[in-house]
């Protein structure tokens, strides 16, 4: 069983390559090269706005993703959160993937008046329309997790955020409290693991559960 995993270098990314049990290779496909590679790892610097031919794979794994202020423009974050998310997928598909779990977000809805959900919204719709035999996506509110490891900007905003969510967060809904990125990627795994087919959508409160250690 080997595997496919872009944007491997994020808080959700990392740690699905770090919970990853395949029996064969994972194949991290990255913008940079990286300093430390597990064994079982094969990594791959490839530019997402003209990927090359991807090894053969069973799985894959798809974690890209930015915000509008990172990334600079809505034409950039659409780049990144459509564009090279598609580009992706195609090219897994054409190296014989059937299965793929991807990350979106809580909201997202092709009908949505706010651009970072619409373009989530449409990029999942696309993502259904491929034809991977089972395709899981992922919708995880507030993430939580150490952005500074990762070697990403910290986001004030989201810290602001925990920082007033963490003494209620018990009160929260699950579907809405902060997800730690561990366990959105526990989630992915065992959902994509799970057997039959069809598009499977993860809320938040449900990846809440599926995840847990």
């Amino acid at each position: 069983m080997s595997a496919l995993l872009a944007g491997g270098t994020g808080l959700v990314g990392r740690e699905l390559a770090r919970q990853w049990r395949g029996s064969g290779r994972l194949h991290l496909l990255v913008r940079r090269a990286l300093a430390e590679v597990a064994p079982q790892h094969t990594v791959h610097v490839v530019d997402f706005a003209a990927l090359p031919p991807l090894p053969h794979a069973d799985e894959a794994y798809c974690c890209l993703g930015t915000t509008i202020k990172v990334a600079g423009s809505q034409a950039a974050f659409r780049a990144v959160d459509h564009d090279a998310v598609l580009a992706f997928a195609r090219a897994a598909l054409a190296a014989g993937v059937r299965r793929l779990a991807v990350v979106s977000a809580l909201g997202a809805s092709a009908k949505s008046s706010n651009f970072y959900s619409r373009v989530k919204g449409e990029t999942e719709d696309e993502l259904a329309r491929l034809g991977f035999t089972r395709l899981v996506i992922a919708r995880p509110s507030l993430l939580t997790g150490d952005r500074a490891a990762t070697g990403q900007p910290t986001r004030p905003a989201e810290v602001v955020t925990l920082a007033l969510l963490q003494p209620i967060a018990g009160l929260i809904p699950r579907a809405y409290r902060p997800i730690e990125a561990a366990r959105v990627a526990r989630a992915m795994l065992r959902a994509l693991a799970e057997p039959g087919s069809g598009v499977h959508v993860l809320d938040s409160g449900r990846m809440q559960e599926l995840g847990a250690a």
